[in-house]
C-alpha cells in the first residue's frame, strides 16, 4: 500500500482499524516481534483468543495485517500474522484526495 493514493473506503477503513487500543497493541506486537500465530499473541498482549480473533479480523479487512495457515510439526494448524507494508500519512491534501472517491450522498 505503500506510496499508493487511497480511496475514501479505504481511508476509512484504515482509520477505523485502528481506532481502537486493543488493535494498535496488536499491530505494534506484530511490528516488533515478528509474525505470530493468534494463541501467543492472544497470550502476550492479554486478551482472549475470540476477541483478538475479531479484531485481527478488522486489520485484515482493512488491509493492514495479512494470515498464513500453517502446520505445525505436531499436526496443528496454526493461523500466523503479520503487519503488512503500509504507510499512512493523514493529512489535509490526503483527505481532500481520498474525498474525491467517496459517494456524493451518504447515508447519515
Amino acid at each position: 500500500m505503500k506510496d499508493e493514493t487511497l480511496s475514501g473506503e479505504q481511508l476509512l477503513s484504515m482509520l477505523a482499524a485502528l481506532a481502537n487500543p486493543h488493535r494498535l497493541r496488536i499491530i505494534a506486537a506484530l511490528q516488533s516481534q515478528g509474525r505470530n500465530y493468534v494463541s501467543q499473541l492472544a497470550r502476550e498482549i492479554g486478551i482472549s483468543r475470540p476477541l483478538l480473533h475479531l479484531h485481527l479480523q478488522k486489520l485484515e479487512e482493512a488491509g493492514l495485517v495479512t494470515s498464513q495457515l500453517e502446520l505445525s510439526p505436531d499436526g496443528k494448524a496454526l493461523n500466523y500474522f503479520e503487519v503488512s507494508r503500509f504507510a499512512l500519512e493523514v493529512t489535509p491534501a490526503a483527505i481532500a484526495e481520498a474525498a474525491k472517491s467517496l459517494p456524493t450522498h451518504l447515508d447519515p
